[in-house]
């Protein structure tokens, strides 16, 4: 029979190991009550933020139960972004950066963001994505890496930890051993990357080997299944790729965090609790959880897998205090960090200046730019990815609208269009005044490329801007490509059409 004290001190072991969510702009009781018990860490969303100094309040809260508490965000300052749902990323995001190419603006912007993410008390962001984008298709990645060439997002990849962590956040490198050449989102399936060795080692691994060497603290893994490695268990459950390839071969010897557990990838499978147990004996130090499952029976569900795994062998009691170990001796090193400060601030013009480099243009720009009268604007919204924020605003009509009075515009979605639709919301309002169309990864999306395509057989004289990858151009169209939808990239858009640049 398993003592009470016994049973106690296993449970506070499990909770060291769990990164809940939860939600609510203060913390809730049960938080704070766990957070007595052990628990080590736990993750903000967007659901927990309302303002910076609101933030600051929350985290205050919560490290008056724990002075070392990690408190982690999924912050990439793109197009996902938590800190800034409500508004858009200030910031361009990784594609953009790596367009630009240079890795001093792309260490700067990455500074500036740890600045103001330390200012408000938090201590590990799951960021950068790490990802060579090297499957055009794919339907998670996308803007979020720093682009296709494996040297490209290497260099980027080490230059926004570098300024990350100069910041006094830690940085995470995500998603391992790389999620950019799939065709599946893992938050709704398991995705293949079928590739051999030879091809994984210098297409997907040298952003990683960059990480490393830059000093990052974290590396997150991905929940896909990587058969040359290990043909029966994704990533975030395998030793073979936790164990042997990031810890041995690599030499990692930070914490290892799991993407949020309960995505269908890994939980479809083996249940939310499973995929935990499994994690953890695989070599996971920290276990996200609670993006979409964030109430208190989950931890307590979770606790006790953990608890129950030990018991029964399927988990051993020393790599459960391994992860442990690593936990603590992270959150020792992120405690002096959190409310450091250098007299620095965060803000300023660094990422909207970012966002204007990123911008490229094609067709006869000189010919049609700037506007000469206020433009109708067509946005073809398509459905993002669960890491985006549906709440995010994006597009180019508000920023337009500011430094253009008399700016109309719609936004149309695939379930919106009928034969009648563009004539009824596009054409006919943009008679006789300029026509722009604003887009997002129109490539991947058929219907999408059938709408502009029939706008631009109707009116050649259409500006396009893409705000996603920017795919094949169009023959003979004045084109914008911003390589990123946040706000700062709307804003480097419109300045473009209205001649501010």
């Amino acid at each position: 029979m398993v003592s009470s004290k016994h049973s106690t001190e296993l449970r506070r072991l499990a909770l060291s190991v769990l990164q809940p969510g939860f939600v609510g702009t203060e913390a809730p009781d049960w938080v704070l009550r766990e957070i007595r018990d052990g628990l080590a860490s736990v993750v903000l969303f967007s659901r927990n933020i309302v303002s910076l100094e609101q933030v600051a309040l929350l985290t205050g809260q919560l490290r008056a139960e724990n002075p070392e508490l990690i408190i982690a965000i999924d912050e990439e300052a793109g197009d996902v972004t938590r800190i800034e749902s409500a508004t858009g990323s200030t910031r361009p995001g990784n594609l953009a950066l790596g367009t630009v190419d240079d890795t001093e603006l792309t260490e700067s912007v990455a500074a500036d963001l740890g600045r103001q993410l330390r200012a408000v008390g938090v201590s590990l962001d799951y960021a950068p994505s790490a990802d060579v984008n090297s499957n055009p298709d794919n339907p998670i990645i996308g803007v979020r890496s720093f682009g296709a060439d494996p040297k490209v997002v290497s260099r980027h990849t080490a230059a926004w930890i570098r300024g990350l962590q100069s910041g006094g956040v830690a940085a995470c490198a995500k998603h391992f051993p790389g999620h950019g050449d799939v065709a599946v989102d893992s938050h709704h399936g398991l995705p293949v990357y079928g590739a051999d060795r030879d091809e994984i080692v210098t297409q997907a691994l040298p952003p990683f080997r960059a990480a490393l060497d830059a000093g990052v603290r974290a590396v997150m893994s991905g929940h896909l299944l990587v058969p040359a490695y290990d043909p029966d268990l994704p990533a975030t459950l395998s030793p073979r790729i936790l164990g042997d390839l990031l810890r041995d071969e690599l030499g990692f010897d930070g914490l290892i965090v799991t993407d949020a557990i309960e995505m269908g990838a890994v939980a479809d499978q083996f249940g939310i609790e499973g995929a935990t147990v499994r994690a953890v004996a695989a070599g996971a130090d920290a276990v996200c959880v609670g993006g979409e499952n964030a109430e208190e029976s989950m931890v307590g569900r979770l606790a006790g897998a953990l608890v129950d795994a030990v018991a029964d062998g399927s988990l051993t009691r020393e790599r459960l205090e391994q992860a442990v170990a690593r936990v603590r001796e992270f959150a020792t090193w992120s405690a002096g960090l959190a409310h450091a400060d250098d007299g620095s601030t965060a803000g300023g013009d660094i990422g909207f200046a970012a966002a204007r480099r990123a911008i490229r243009l094609t067709g006869a720009v000189n010919a049609t730019l700037p506007l000469s009268a206020a433009p109708h604007v067509v946005e073809l919204a398509p459905t993002t990815n669960l890491a985006i924020g549906k709440e995010t605003p994006w597009g180019v009509a508000a920023p337009l609208s500011e430094r253009l009075p008399g700016t109309t515009a719609v936004r149309v979605q695939r379930q919106e269009l009928q034969p009648a639709t563009l004539r009824a919301c596009a054409l006919e309002p943009a008679a006789g005044r300029p026509l722009v169309v604003v887009v997002r990864d129109v490539s991947r999306h058929a219907w999408m490329a059938d709408a502009l395509a029939d706008l631009i057989a109707a009116r050649p004289d259409a500006i396009v801007v893409e705000m996603g990858l920017p795919g094949t151009g169009l023959s003979g169209a004045v084109q914008i490509f911003t390589h990123g939808a946040t706000a700062a990239s709307g804003v480097a858009a419109a300045e473009v059409l209205t001649g501010a640049r």
